[in-house]
């Protein structure tokens, strides 16, 4: 998944009128591009936390209109309640999550309060990741005085916020943005007292017993209580940057601790949501400890679910608890999702797309399909056992190059349609003639990347094609000699769809490179293609006698 994703987790000072509540929620629903998750709201607290994810751009948006809508809804005057706050909008981080560093999500904290600041009149303090002040990056150091205070507290020297226009706002007083890196609440059941669980959680948390006595996890915050709820007692703790210290690792410390106090663990329990990543990473940690071959994604969740016993207090579901799930798009392949008959008719009837470089994919990702079945046939046949390390090493390199090439076939197809826009671009004037050309050129160019692209996918496979034809269950020969002639078709026709496509380029520099490269990729088709064949005669004539 290459989708920019940015969570946005604002505080807002009112957890009691749900008409305010809502009237927020709402504002950020109707943001193009947010997916609103969670509106965790609180009386005692006269607080609401709101979750929500979308491309960086989406959730600047969505932050500046929740905010908006906060402005004339929620007046710091007259707000009260047990949780610290010094603003309407009290806290607003950014945080990554997929395909994006903190440093982008620092840059949304700036276009946000510079927006905001500018546009409603609101007033903003940077901290975490977006501060270049050490004494003013703690949120505690910044909210110290709380909402009471802030009027004065603008004024002073070293204290001025660091997006405002000069004038305190007492209706609003004033947010904290920034950059935070994702943070998992995660709590451990504990079959015992909870002091025992509070010991473990001393020993744990990166605070540890206090100074002097650090606990073994970095960036990890822990306290032992009892849920009445469950009927037990849980380690409860904010993880605050899982690459620090992972889900799996708190759970297999608390572990050990428990096993020296002579108590039990009982599963735990995920808080709020999780990014895909954390999930792969306990899956990865696990598959090895155990010495396990997993490869398909949805047998990697499982496997976390079970050893981390997420499942037992309440169920589980991925769709509902994992960030990019919860926020996947249906695939816009039209080509890829139609039926076998469906696709084989559109190729037939009388239009020029989809062609030849959409087929090419498709035959590509057949051949290299046929590579992934078979090579999968083969592991965990008693009879092929001695090659099982062998099969280790296809499985998953046939199976994504296979994955990858399915989008290929309505990519080939769409990267066509820039260079016919331009074609119908107007040339009246010599300015209208120079954009029309340069637009024409770098169409061509994409409806040439697009199928060197499959070129690339496909021969990254041909090492993984050799060794499901050299160990490969033989009753599935006739198998890869398909999927090898597959591959090395998909390859060729591929091949021809640049060639012709490179007809007009102006470039020669691109055009010779360009050139040069696909056609080493289809000679090395073509030679790998008849080793293969080789390969598999060779077995033919020692399983026969002839």
């Amino acid at each position: 998944m290459n989708k920019k994703i940015i969570e946005c987790v604002p505080n807002f000072s009112e957890g009691r009128n749900q008409e305010t509540i809502e009237a927020i929620a709402g504002a950020i629903r109707k943001t193009e591009g947010c997916t609103l998750l969670d509106v965790d709201a609180g009386a005692s607290t006269n607080r609401t936390v709101y979750t929500f994810v979308g491309d960086p751009e989406s959730v600047v948006n969505g932050a500046f209109n929740a905010a908006r809508v906060a402005k004339d809804l929620i007046d710091m005057r007259t707000q009260s309640g047990e949780h610290p706050r010094m603003g309407a909008m009290d806290v607003c981080p950014f945080v990554p999550v997929a395909n994006v560093t903190t440093g982008d999500c620092v840059e949304c904290s700036k276009q946000f309060a510079g927006r905001a600041s500018k546009e409603l009149g609101l007033a903003f303090y940077l901290y975490e990741e977006a501060s270049t002040r050490d004494y003013r990056k703690k949120l505690p150091d910044i909210r110290k005085g709380e909402y009471e205070a802030m009027s004065e507290k603008v004024t002073r020297q070293g204290w001025e916020p660091d997006y405002w226009s000069g004038e305190f706002d007492p209706k609003w007083g004033v947010t904290a943005t920034g950059s935070r890196f994702f943070l998992i609440a995660y709590n451990i059941n504990v079959l015992a007292p909870h002091n025992q669980a509070h010991r473990i959680a001393l020993n744990l948390r990166e605070a540890g017993r206090g100074e002097g006595n650090p606990g073994r996890l970095k960036e990890t915050k822990a306290m032992g209580w009892h849920v009445e709820e469950y009927g037990m007692a849980q380690i409860t703790m904010n993880l605050n940057n899982y690459k620090v210290t992972p889900m799996h690792l708190a759970f297999e410390e608390a572990k050990k601790d428990a096993a020296e106090l002579g108590v039990s663990l009982a599963g735990s329990e995920l808080v709020g949501l999780i990014p895909l990543e954390a999930m792969l990473m306990a899956a990865d940690y696990y598959a090895r400890r155990d010495g396990l071959f997993i490869y398909q994604e949805s047998q990697k969740i499982k496997l976390v679910i079970d050893r981390l016993g997420l499942n037992s207090v309440s169920q589980f579901i991925p769709e509902k608890r994992i960030i990019e799930y919860i926020i996947s798009e249906e695939r816009n392949e039209p080509l890829a999702s139609m039926t076998l008959r469906a696709f084989t008719e559109e190729v037939a009837a009388r239009t020029t797309a989809p062609g030849g470089g959409s087929v090419a994919a498709a035959i590509a990702g057949l051949g290299t399909g046929l590579g992934a079945m078979v090579t999968q046939l083969t592991y965990g046949v008693r009879k092929y056992e001695n090659v099982s390390s062998e099969m280790k090493k296809a499985i998953p390199n046939l199976l994504a190059t296979s994955q990858g090439l399915i989008p290929k076939v309505d990519e080939d197809t769409n990267a066509f349609n820039d260079y016919v826009a331009a074609v119908r671009l107007p040339k009246n004037t010599d300015k209208e003639k120079s954009i029309r050309a340069g637009a024409m050129q770098n169409g061509l160019k994409k409806a040439i990347l697009s199928p060197l692209s499959v070129m690339n996918l496909g021969d990254g496979a041909w090492e993984q094609m050799e060794i499901a034809a050299r160990h490969g269950n033989f009753a599935s020969v006739s198998d890869i000699e398909v999927g090898a002639r597959a591959l090395e078709l998909g390859i060729w026709g591929a091949w021809r769809n640049v060639v012709v496509n490179m007809t007009d380029i102006k470039d020669e520099s691109w055009r010779q490179d360009i050139l040069s490269q696909a056609e080493e990729i289809k000679d090395r088709a073509k030679e790998k293609c008849n080793h293969i064949l080789e390969i598999l005669d060779g077995r033919a004539k020692c399983e026969t006698g002839k």
